[in-house]
């Protein structure tokens, strides 16, 4: 397809997969606030062969060319296993998504969703969620709010141009995610200190860090209770047993025991709180590059991280306690034990909370009571084919 001198082609060899990672360097090479991610990352989550996303899914990647410059890039997916959820949770049958999404211009971004939403519709799908790259598990949704300062690991930034782009393709806005900061320096407020010192004295309640050398335990407990909680939230997905493995080998250089947090009640795992040091400051100076020093950099880093931001991407309680006090007092007490550690031994000052759901009531509340305030929203949008 063509509009002028503007072309569409699906990505189809290992150089237009290179000009499809490399695209946003130069995209973003005046945004002060872009960080740049290693290209091995990247080519790592596109990949068949190295993502375990798609042992579930199926993807199409597309480039948009003026001349021969590359001017914008898109992909087109759908996940077997979103197709099995219930439609009212977000996803549901016949559900197709598009993102890793950059666009020079809007008649580029026009042109880049037409060619996504014809790849979804020839593999059947109805309706199109968007964008999220590629899972829901990794970078959901369009920045809409937060412009003025850069993304925390694992969490997406882009152009504020984009958002007239995709409205303007005819998707309307289905769910916000939020992100909370806060100042991890200061005490909570009395009234949560005194929460978490009535759970300190309760007997049934036991909070411990999780144990390292017990990795695959642990991370099938923190599923368990992950798969159990999330269960019914909008647009989840159950994570398999290989992207649990596949996940924790990628996380385990940055994993702190004494930043992840597992909840016991009568010996009974029922809830988590994981924390990761923002990678992000670490990798932003090597250009998403590991040669020819960046590597030796990173080691480095991973060592002993000092960091600025902490950012708390999970967080779970069992369905069963979610109504309840116990709840709450449970994940002030994590959060506590957490900041207590995350001061004194990383030098941290700054949390991040999120994503949260727009209408996660109970997690919501919980941001409101230690005093975070958001600081990113992120949209995801839908339309019918």
């Amino acid at each position: 397809m063509a509009s002028h001198d503007l072309v569409i082609s699906p990505v189809s060899s290992k150089s237009e997969l290179k000009a499809f990672v490399d695209l946003p360097w130069r995209l973003y090479v005046e945004d002060p606030h872009w960080v740049p991610p290693l290209k091995s990352e990247v080519h790592g989550i596109i990949s068949p062969a190295r993502n375990p996303f798609f042992d579930h899914a199926e993807a199409q990647y597309f480039l948009a060319r003026r001349g021969q410059k590359v001017v914008g890039r898109i992909s087109a997916h759908f996940d077997r296993l979103a197709h099995s959820m219930p439609a009212e949770q977000g996803m549901g049958p016949g559900a197709g998504n598009f993102g890793l999404f950059e666009a020079g211009d809007a008649e580029i971004g026009a042109a880049l969703i037409r060619a996504a939403e014809g790849w979804l519709r020839t593999k059947g799908m109805t309706r199109v969620v968007g964008p999220i790259s590629l899972s829901i598990w990794e970078e959901p949704g369009l920045l809409i709010e937060g412009f003025d300062h850069a993304p925390t690991v694992m969490m997406g930034h882009n152009s504020p141009a984009y958002r007239a782009m995709i409205e303007g393709a005819g998707y309307r806005p289905v769910k916000q995610l939020k992100t909370y900061e806060l100042d991890i320096t200061q005490e909570f407020p009395p009234l949560i200190q005194r929460i978490i010192a009535s759970g300190e004295k309760n007997a049934r309640i036991r909070i411990r860090p999780v144990d390292k050398s017990k990795f695959d335990e642990e991370a099938a407990v923190i599923l368990r209770i992950l798969n159990d909680a999330w269960g019914n939230n909008w647009g989840f997905v159950p994570i398999t047993d290989h992207e649990v493995e596949h996940f924790g080998k990628q996380l385990k250089p940055i994993v702190r025991e004494d930043l992840i947090m597992v909840a016991e009640l009568e010996g009974e795992p029922v809830a988590f709180m994981i924390t990761l040091p923002d990678l992000n400051e670490a990798v932003r100076p090597l250009n998403g590059s590991l040669f020819p020093f960046g590597w030796a950099k990173l080691l480095w880093w991973l060592r002993n991280p000092q960091v600025r931001t902490m950012r708390v991407p999970l967080m779970g309680v069992v369905q069963r306690l979610q109504a309840s006090r116990l709840a709450s007092q449970l994940a002030f007490m994590m959060i506590e034990y957490i900041r207590r550690n995350a001061v004194a031994r990383y030098g941290a000052s700054r949390g991040e909370i999120g994503w949260v759901l727009d209408d996660n009531q109970g997690m919501n509340a919980i941001a409101d009571a230690i005093g975070s305030k958001v600081n990113k929203v992120y949209q995801i949008y839908e339309k019918a084919l």
